[in-house]
């Protein structure tokens, strides 16, 4: 894709399209084409396992110490948990990664760090969601949601650790 063409089907300028790109390239989602413009980059089996462990590797000892430590789980994350349920019911694929991201980010947030967020956030994008190829998987990565919850409210981290695995496709 070229920064011109895109800009003139989306009916803005080259430039911005241009930036964004470049940040797409920088994220590994897309790479220049020297004198063409851009190509979108076929993420492989073995890229959404290694991204899946790097979300394990950041977000299990999260939840883990939040397991052990927060007192209770804020009202607003069983609705978000809820929400993701609701839109793999309907089938909105978009929708659904929207607010996994989101339940993901609420969730990780209870944690304090900004940074830590963000980065998760970003990862989440890289990774896509849903992860499952259709509505029943993503009604199952969707359920999953409220038993990460479960686990926490009983800090009950073996099965916190078996289920976000399972959530993420983290074999092993």
């Amino acid at each position: 894709y070229s920064a011109p063409a895109l800009g003139e089907r989306y009916g803005v300028s080259a430039t911005p399209v241009r930036e964004a790109m470049q940040r797409l390239a920088a994220e590994g989602a897309v790479e220049t084409v020297p004198n063409r413009g851009f190509r979108v980059l076929a993420r492989t089996a073995a890229d959404a396992a290694a991204l899946a462990e790097v979300l394990l590797l950041m977000e299990l000892p999260v939840l883990t110490r939040l397991a052990a430590t927060l007192p209770a789980l804020p009202p607003e994350l069983r609705p978000l948990a809820r929400r993701t349920e609701e839109l793999a019911r309907t089938g909105d694929r978009t929708g659904y990664g929207e607010a996994d991201r989101a339940f993901h980010c609420a969730l990780l947030g209870l944690h304090g760090n900004p940074q830590l967020t963000r980065v998760a956030e970003a990862l989440h994008l890289r990774a896509g969601s849903p992860r499952a190829r259709t509505p029943q998987g993503w009604a199952e990565e969707a359920a999953q949601h409220a038993a990460l919850l479960d686990a926490i409210e009983r800090a009950d981290t073996a099965t916190l650790v078996t289920v976000l695995r399972e959530h993420l496709g983290v074999q092993g």
